[in-house]
């Protein structure tokens, strides 16, 4: 049994196989085919944040997959019974738990209690199906990864950590305009280091340095859940690092626009930018729901 919470514990061979399932299930859904590959089996959500596409994307396919989905929302996770127990009853009802909360070690211990596979939806470390999803939708924008520069414009933050995972696996090179203050620190360099050694990473503060060769200008609201306090002092410090048509123009002619959503538009990114030729962001939001299946139909075993 597996459990997906970072992708540093899946190898290069195993991120493919998971796009090769999500590409073949894609084109099976577009041609009106849905098979009840997971007919009988229930996913339980277990939520401590508010949600759109993780939600949404997960029951969905889930659905398509033939089985069943149950969301908990403020179900007293740690306050009611200890998360151990609370692992230890869903996996009785649950064939598959998909978490989505603040504290990573929170879902490390449901994996670590639960008998049945546990799924990062998002934690404050790391944001492991979003990666997985954006590395595929510039896989099918370019018909390939390897070689492909992707730019990253916002803080260090789990979304920023899981790209860096998939792209040392997948042969991306990665560069990050960061201002002082919201980078790695040396522990999470060097935690990236020893999980991908082999990554291509380059940090900078300057946006246009970083995005000068990129096939992908990825970013990110700049203060995010949990972070409302810092909201005015993070808008000051990242007002130079505004992705919009003045920035993308210094990208490649075929470079594209990535984000994760909800966008904060106006702060991180101009509706010019994320409403324009160049942007995938909604492509990538589509794909969240085909690799989760893909994901789902090998952690679950019906694909392998």
């Amino acid at each position: 049994m597996r459990h997906l919470l970072t992708l540093a514990d899946y190898t290069t061979a195993e991120i493919e196989r998971f796009f090769s399932i999500s590409e073949e299930l894609k084109r099976q859904c577009q041609q009106g085919r849905r098979e009840p590959l997971l007919a009988g089996r229930v996913m339980v959500l277990l939520f401590e944040k508010p949600s759109l596409r993780t939600r949404v994307s997960f029951e969905a396919g889930m659905a398509h997959l033939g089985g069943t989905a149950v969301f908990l929302g403020d179900a007293g996770l740690g306050k009611r019974e200890s998360i151990a127990d609370f692992a230890r009853n869903l996996d009785k009802f649950a064939d598959v738990i998909v978490f989505r909360g603040f504290l990573h070690r929170t879902v490390e211990e449901l994996a670590a209690h639960a008998a049945c596979p546990v799924i990062n939806g998002l934690t404050d470390f790391s944001h492991p199906c979003q990666a997985l999803a954006d590395l595929y939708t510039m896989r099918e924008v370019f018909g390939k990864l390897a070689g492909l520069t992707l730019a990253w414009i916002g803080d260090a933050n789990n979304v920023a950590r899981s790209l860096a995972i998939i792209c040392g696996k997948l042969s991306v090179r990665m560069t990050m305009a960061t201002p002082e203050g919201y980078r790695f620190d040396e522990p999470a360099l060097a935690w990236i280091r020893e999980q991908v050694p082999e990554l291509d990473l380059t940090v900078t503060a300057d946006p246009a340095e970083a995005v000068k060769e990129a096939g992908a200008i990825y970013t990110d609201v700049w203060a995010s859940m949990g972070q409302e306090a810092e909201q005015a002092v993070r808008k000051r410090d990242f007002a130079a690092y505004q992705v919009n048509a003045a920035l993308m123009k210094r990208a490649p002619s075929d470079a594209v626009f990535m984000h994760c959503l909800p966008a904060h538009r106006g702060d991180e990114v101009t509706d010019e930018v994320i409403d324009g030729p160049q942007s995938v962001v909604f492509q990538q939001a589509a794909n969240r729901m085909h690799v989760e299946k893909g994901v789902l139909a090998w952690l679950l075993g019906v694909q392998k």
